[in-house]
């Protein structure tokens, strides 16, 4: 287990350090002007798009944005809703390109979205199987490997989300130059602050990955 945990802790630690970065470039970005606030760079971007069923509304929090595919909704927090930066076009942008990946059934977004109700079922209980299966690994191995199915789930979840948030990027930032949002000064700290946030998502997958495979050793390293 100490070698879990000294996964755990490096990636957490990388974690940490790439979120106060993001942070720190969302706030030095949010100073740099554009001409629309998030919700106008939203709504534009939908229209241009030829997306009319999608509603841009706000939410509390900080950095909380997201598109729910269920509902419809472009949901900007409260910072980006109503600012007129490039931090705030380049959030609402990126959001939107998942709607806009929602519309026209880009497949790693319909593949993610078919293992939601796996992954949450996966979550809730592959800690407590993995934590049985390790204490009874050479007498019941097979629930050390129920619970390695579990969470190759989720890995396989966080490894997918990956091209899903790189293309809503790319399409944010294709946008975002296309419509004169960004120019020759704004669309490179608009890049660099889209780019910042994605390495979010590649420090998880290879956490869960490095995790797996940690698990997958304990499995085929024990005594028959």
């Amino acid at each position: 287990m100490l070698i879990s945990y000294i996964i755990f802790g490096v990636f957490a630690l990388i974690s940490w350090l790439i979120s106060s970065r993001l942070q720190s470039k969302f706030k030095k970005y949010s100073k740099l002007p554009v001409a629309l606030t998030g919700k106008q760079v939203a709504e534009k971007m939908l229209r241009d798009n030829g997306i009319y069923d999608v509603q841009v509304i706000s939410t509390a929090g900080h950095l909380t944005d997201h598109y729910n595919p269920l509902t419809k909704t472009v949901n900007l927090s409260e910072n980006v809703y109503g600012s007129a930066s490039v931090a705030a076009a380049a959030v609402a942008a990126h959001e939107c390109g998942h709607a806009v990946q929602h519309a026209t059934a880009y497949a790693p977004l319909t593949l993610r979205s078919k293992l939601v109700p796996v992954v949450s079922f996966a979550s809730n209980w592959m800690q407590w199987v993995l934590l049985a299966g390790i204490i009874f690994v050479n007498s019941f191995p097979q629930l050390l490997l129920a619970g390695i199915i579990l969470f190759a789930t989720t890995t396989f979840f966080s490894i997918i989300t990956l091209p899903v948030e790189i293309n809503a990027s790319q399409r944010a930032l294709a946008w975002l130059s296309n419509a004169g949002i960004t120019n020759y000064e704004t669309h490179e700290p608009a890049k660099d602050a889209l780019k910042t946030a994605a390495y979010t998502y590649v420090v998880a997958a290879l956490g869960s990955l490095a995790t797996l495979v940690y698990y997958i050793l304990i499995y085929l390293g024990r005594r028959d």
